[in-house]
């Protein structure tokens, strides 16, 4: 991997539900913002075209990944200036909806994910109103090969571990993660447990972590915020306050793989095929068992 070093921003707002237009002027307003500060990459949370508690706007709101959408066109020329992840409700060909993250470059669609894991608990009712996406893959960009994840898809130690063996060197999360229940510490339960995971993955794949999160309230619930990057150390490099709005800027230096990597050769060392062959012998056994 050839070293360089690139400029990084997360936007930490709070959409407006189902505002689409209103959302897509704040969404260029911080790209200005950003471009002012000469990012190269802007990460925006999940569903920030549209807010998140949408149940049957969802139809309403809906782009297609395609650079002549109304909704996404505006975006895809800015991409012609700096990088961007958006997230949005995507409609496909036969109109299933999905919660879905696009990384736009120099005019086009690189890549776009659609969220795998859909909550259905506690505060969460995504399984109702959209489809599940089917992959997690890989890609690459001008600054190293990444990966997207949504939300709950982090929360599944399988989905950052299958971007990491496809040569993710950047895991990107958005989400809009609302905050709930009492920590011992002073975060709320879930706004730990997050930090927690994300500063793990990070540690044990040797990789960047982006984790962009949404603020405002919804339904009466509350978005915690609390963007942030981490080395491939685990290092906190930067993080946006938590309920504010913001627009946090961080230089990243790709070196820090490689110092993390002979530090930690983790990677060099992981068995994926060993981890193939029982997962197979796991999934058999299941099948035998019915």
């Amino acid at each position: 991997m050839i070293t360089m070093k690139f400029r990084l921003a997360l936007a930490q707002f709070a959409p407006r539900l189902g505002d689409v237009d209103t959302n897509l002027q704040t969404i260029l307003a911080y790209l200005a913002r950003a471009q002012n500060e000469r990012a190269d990459l802007i990460v925006f949370p999940e569903l920030a075209l549209t807010g998140y508690y949408l149940k049957d706007l969802v139809p309403t709101v809906a782009a297609r990944a395609v650079p002549d959408d109304a909704r996404l066109a505006p975006l895809f020329e800015a991409s012609r200036h700096l990088d961007i992840v958006i997230s949005f409700v995507e409609e496909d060909a036969r109109w299933h909806y999905y919660i879905a993250a696009a990384y736009l470059s120099q005019g086009r669609l690189l890549h776009l994910h659609r969220k795998v894991y859909l909550p259905t608990y506690r505060l969460f009712d995504d399984g109702r109103f959209f489809a599940p996406g089917k992959t997690f893959r890989a890609f690459d960009t001008r600054w190293g090969r990444m990966g997207l994840l949504i939300c709950e898809d982090a929360w599944h130690l399988s989905s950052p571990y299958v971007l990491w063996q496809d040569g993710a060197d950047f895991l990107i999360d958005v989400s809009a993660s609302p905050g709930y229940g009492i920590s011992t510490q002073t975060d709320l339960l879930n706004a730990a447990t997050v930090k927690n995971f994300l500063q793990t993955y990070a540690t044990l794949l040797t990789t960047f972590v982006i984790f962009s999160n949404r603020v405002g309230i919804e339904d009466g619930i509350t978005f915690w915020g609390g963007s942030h990057v981490r080395a491939p150390d685990g290092t906190l490099l930067a993080a946006a306050p938590e309920l504010d709005e913001a627009l946090l800027v961080v230089d990243i230096d790709t070196d820090a793989l490689r110092r993390a990597r002979l530090d930690l050769p983790l990677l060099r060392d992981e068995q994926r095929e060993l981890i193939r062959h029982e997962l197979g012998r796991v999934a058999k056994f299941e099948l035998d068992r019915r």
